[in-house]
């Protein structure tokens, strides 16, 4: 008899099909990801109707305070190709100062190629360091903030993950997790569901000629724990007044806080 399927709450973290140890995820991951960076971009407009556009945007736009701010340091985790990273450092134009060091990371490096010529075309000087999300290469208490947006749940431990984060933030500084999540609500829960396990993977496949990434994506959502077990497991790790909202009808939820 096979053992039961894991639950949300007991996955440590992202476990792509056929994948049992955390190396071989993290590993796993990245070789995907690489795979798909050509048309990722391209993918995520489509697949997300542009809302990914408008989604970061707020995200920049809540910090934009400590984004004016030039003595603030901000690093964008699992930046992909820049998009976040390039619409923070668009939210700290101010008259009169530079506003914050912005730095990108991420762990693979065909996704770090194009946030740098993303960065160049856009006249933004941008740094983009190849950086293990659970591993990074910063001295304790380095950021004011540090943001991710859609790259959480693919960590192949997420306590591990909020542990690190709350590691490189200065006391008082804050994490801002932009996920997305299953929307509550039998109708908009079904047509999402429907769409993210039949609709979106046969696109993606498509177009970028790796149905597994595109597969792996609504499983890689529906394994991840739901806000209010985000938000638990945040509280665990060190981070204070944790709060979190859903935008879209549900389907992305944004997680912040303040470290203690």
């Amino acid at each position: 008899m096979s053992p039961p399927a894991p639950t949300r709450a007991s996955l440590p973290g992202t476990r792509p099909a056929g994948v049992t140890d955390e190396a071989a995820a993290s590993r796993h991951v990245r070789e995907m990801f690489s795979g798909i960076a050509p048309r990722y971009d391209l993918l995520n407009r489509l697949l997300s109707l542009r809302f990914d556009v408008l989604w970061r945007r707020r995200v920049a736009s809540r910090f934009r305070e400590l984004l004016q701010r030039s003595d603030a340091r901000v690093l964008d985790l699992c930046c992909g190709t820049g998009d976040l990273a390039l619409a923070l450092a668009a939210a700290r134009r101010s008259r009169g100062t530079s506003g914050a060091a912005i730095l990108g990371a991420d762990f693979a490096h065909p996704m770090l190629v194009r946030a740098r010529e993303k960065s160049a075309h856009h006249r933004v000087p941008m740094d983009f360091i190849e950086a293990d999300g659970l591993c990074l290469p910063f001295a304790n208490g380095t950021f004011d903030l540090v943001t991710t947006a859609f790259g959480f749940r693919n960590f192949a431990n997420y306590s591990a993950a909020l542990l690190e984060l709350h590691r490189i933030l200065r006391p008082g500084g804050s994490v801002a997790i932009l996920e997305f999540t299953e929307p509550e609500g039998a109708i908009l829960g079904g047509l999402y569901r429907f769409y993210f396990r039949h609709v979106l993977p046969r696109i993606g496949g498509a177009i970028s000629g790796n149905s597994e990434a595109y597969g792996y994506l609504p499983s890689s959502v529906s394994r991840f724990p739901a806000p209010q077990e985000l938000a638990d497991l945040m509280r665990c790790s060190g981070f204070r007044d944790v709060r979190f909202e859903r935008w879209t009808g549900g389907i992305v939820a944004l997680h912040t806080a303040p470290r203690d």
